[in-house]
């Protein structure tokens, strides 16, 4: 949990530094947006353009997981749970985060990320 965790701290801090920090170069994000009436919206995002979004700006941002599960077989693991995403303290989405973890000169790195993202039957805060 240790390179998600500093993913969500970085997230916190609107520090892209620090989120690229934990990401294996060259992976990448995917996105499943899911609409109100049902409709979905896959997008693929480099790493670049992912931290993109976590500039400093004057909105707190703050992204919960709950419960996950933890797989991992050597060098190789996986991270999957429920999350919330806030900002200034109010859901703005929910989801599933899933990810891909290698471990990578002895230190585990995010190879890749996938989430799904609705805005609609999100837990309360």
């Amino acid at each position: 949990m240790r390179p998600v965790n500093a993913v969500f701290a970085g997230i916190a801090a609107r520090d892209a530094a620090a989120i690229n920090a934990q990401l294996l170069p060259g992976g990448s994000a995917t996105i499943i947006t899911e609409e109100p009436g049902g409709g979905r919206a896959t997008a693929r995002r480099t790493w670049p353009e992912v931290l993109t979004h976590f500039q400093p700006g004057p909105e707190k941002f703050e992204e919960r997981l709950s419960d996950p599960a933890i797989e991992t077989d050597g060098s190789v693991a996986m991270v999957w749970g429920n999350y919330v995403f806030l900002i200034d303290d109010k859901v703005h989405h929910c989801g599933i985060d899933h990810f891909d973890l290698v471990r990578d000169n002895g230190v585990w790195k995010i190879a890749n990320v996938t989430w799904s993202q609705r805005t609609a039957g999100c837990p309360a805060q």
